[in-house]
């Protein structure tokens, strides 16, 4: 029950605290980027730290900055074929889902494996 609530009350601040810092920014797109990723990522950081300490949670961020390079190529991609070439966002998000488990599965080859 403890570990439930620390989630809880961490993650709720970490989420509490990045919406807060995306109203500061404008435009107020920013405010979903603030609100989602990092601060759950932040919260799920601390909790492995306190529960399983230093190691884990180094293990686990690398494997966060990994996956993140592989959304980021996912999303290149998608921008690029949206922007440039006027395609339906269904049709290019839902085809380019191969290109990010290519590059996340070719980053944990080269990296982590």
């Amino acid at each position: 029950m403890g570990d439930i609530a620390l989630r809880f009350l961490f993650g709720g601040l970490a989420v509490s605290s990045f919406a807060v810092l995306g109203e500061l920014f404008k435009p107020k797109s920013f405010a979903g980027l603030f609100g989602a990723a990092p601060s759950i990522a932040l919260a799920s950081l601390v909790i492995t730290v306190v529960s399983k300490g230093r190691i884990s949670a180094a293990i686990e961020a690398r494997s966060m900055m990994l996956g993140g390079i592989a959304f980021l190529t996912y999303v290149s991609a998608a921008s690029v074929l949206m922007l440039h070439f006027k395609l339906p966002a269904l049709r290019v998000t839902v085809s380019l889902l191969g290109l990010w488990l290519g590059a996340a599965l070719g980053l944990w080859f080269l990296v982590l494996r």
